[in-house]
């Protein structure tokens, strides 16, 4: 499906034994939905991979999986597997990019998951002060389908592209689908900077870590929103640059494969706490 030669995935217990990489998702591992199978006699050649798309608040303590890991999969881009949400590919995107005219709404935010405690929460409520802001989600008891999801940002010149947690290189599809596939310049509260920098399009979001408070953003996207030109300079990326993003888990668990010759065949994670967490 995917080009990937020599691959073969399977969901089946009765094949661990034979298998030469065996993946285990934390999240099912952490809610006891799964667990490691050390009833099972394991070759001495086989690998057993830690996955994970969920930033380290999410994980609880991992002391009992220390010294069975081989490999780790996931977001970061020092994971021995990276899997990102997304990635910026050059090459022309034929849209119309440029096109910031019949947007009825200056900035719209989908959120699910909403904690006072966030350091986006903090950011929201003190923006919402300064300029409207169109929230859906679960949270704001206005759910999006996914049908509906592109469309409505896409009314909208900007997109809070806001991280619930900030961690290393932990850039989710609120920025690669949610801002980018919908054609709004997205406002990024994340990881820093200089790592937005080096994945995303150029000259392609604004960073709230940018201005001395929200008073000042606020006042930023006002301007930007009363000159097209300067705007659309935002927009420009899309002559020179594409995103391509990962929804499909089949898609994602085959990059193992691509990877495979290039992996460290003897390394175990004696402390996976301290990898996840660094």
């Amino acid at each position: 499906m995917y080009n990937i030669s020599r691959c073969f995935l399977s969901d089946k217990i009765s094949g661990i034994s034979t298998a030469d990489v065996v993946v285990f998702h934390h999240s099912e591992l952490q809610k006891g939905l799964s667990s490691l199978p050390l009833h099972i006699p394991r070759p001495v050649s086989q690998h057993w991979v830690w996955l994970s798309l969920e930033p380290p608040i999410h994980h609880a303590n991992l002391t009992p999986y220390n010294g069975f890991f081989n490999w780790t999969m996931s977001f970061r881009r020092d994971a021995d597997i990276s899997i990102p949400y997304g990635k910026t590919v050059q090459g022309m995107f034929k849209s119309d990019y440029a096109a910031s005219q019949n947007r009825s709404c200056l900035i719209s935010w989908v959120v699910s998951r909403y904690f006072s405690t966030q350091a986006r929460a903090a950011v929201y409520q003190s923006l919402k002060k300064h300029v409207p802001i169109e929230v859906y989600g679960l949270w704001s008891k206005r759910p999006l389908s996914d049908k509906r999801l592109l469309p409505t940002i896409r009314r909208c010149l900007f997109y809070l592209a806001f991280e619930n947690s900030v961690a290393t290189d932990y850039i989710s599809e609120k920025l690669w689908k949610n801002a980018f596939q919908a054609g709004a310049v997205p406002v990024v509260l994340g990881p820093s900077r200089a790592t937005y920098d080096t994945l995303a399009p150029p000259h392609s979001f604004i960073h709230v870590q940018d201005f001395q408070g929200t008073a000042e953003l606020a006042a930023y996207l006002r301007s930007l929103a009363a000159n097209r030109e300067a705007y659309e300079a935002y927009l420009q990326w899309h002559q020179t640059h594409t995103i391509q993003t990962y929804t499909d888990w089949r898609e994602r668990l085959c990059q193992i494969c691509v990877r495979y010759s290039q992996l460290p065949p003897h390394k175990v994670y004696h402390d996976l706490e301290s990898w996840v967490n660094r």
